[in-house]
């Protein structure tokens, strides 16, 4: 799912989910996923945003969606070939050059050697370890594993929206789908209402004008004589008047 926030402060995120073993990806497929679609794999800055994914994930989870365990690439990674000492955490950097400290690695974890990607613990259906259950922390894998994908864009902007009110843009099993909701203003909510009403409009102004015509036609009708009626009422002969002479 991708998800937006209308206060057009908070970025957007989409939780790539494939039901399907199959259709899962390698970290290197799904960072060029991300990008082809103008984001990146998932970094995060601090404890907050960390939060913020992981009530998204729950979603995932809630009895009757059919969906559990998959754990998530996010884009954090080490470029180094092997390196088993001590110093081997502070090698991972985020791949879009984020600069974020923050970590939040499940027990025992980064394990290094030949695991250089990191995924977020997905699986609420395994037993607890020695870190508690596998959900949200951190683990290091081989990057041609198969895992699900978390992308960040920039944020929507939609100032007239009411500020803090995510969107969904699909239900949870339509992960391949990509459509960002936003709120349409005032002027946008009376284009919708005013463009059905034209074609009425039009009508009852043809209707309008054509008895205006026909009004119009017949008045001059009445008030037009012809010349055979013009001399109607004048007598030809001279009356000569009783009792009068000159």
């Amino acid at each position: 799912q991708k998800v937006c926030f209308a206060d057009f402060k908070h970025p957007c995120y989409k939780m790539a989910y494939f039901h399907e073993l199959s259709s899962r990806v390698s970290f290197q497929e799904a960072r060029l996923a991300c990008e082809s679609e103008g984001g990146v794999l998932l970094s995060l800055e601090n404890e907050a945003e960390q939060k913020l994914i992981e009530s998204m994930l729950q979603n995932l989870t809630k009895p009757g969606t059919g969906i559990s365990d998959g754990d998530f690439w996010i884009g954090l990674w080490r470029n180094g070939d092997g390196q088993t000492s001590g110093a081997c955490p502070d090698l991972y950097q985020w791949s879009d050059g984020s600069s974020s400290q923050y970590r939040n690695w499940y027990t025992d974890e980064p394990s290094c050697g030949s695991e250089k990607c990191v995924v977020m613990y997905h699986q609420p259906t395994a037993n607890p370890g020695l870190g508690g259950p596998y959900l949200y922390q951190w683990n290091d894998d081989r990057c041609n594993m198969k895992h699900n994908y978390i992308c960040k864009y920039e944020p929507e902007i939609n100032p007239t929206a009411p500020a803090e009110k995510p969107y969904l843009t699909n239900q949870p099993g339509d992960t391949h789908q990509n459509v960002v909701v936003t709120e349409a203003g005032i002027i946008p909510n009376l284009i919708y209402v005013v463009i059905p009403t034209i074609p009425l409009l039009l009508l009852i102004l043809v209707a309008f004008g054509t008895c205006c015509f026909q009004m119009l036609h017949k008045s001059k009708g009445r008030t037009k004589t012809s010349p055979n009626q013009s001399t109607l009422w004048i007598s030809k002969s001279s009356r000569k008047e009783s009792g009068m002479e000159v």
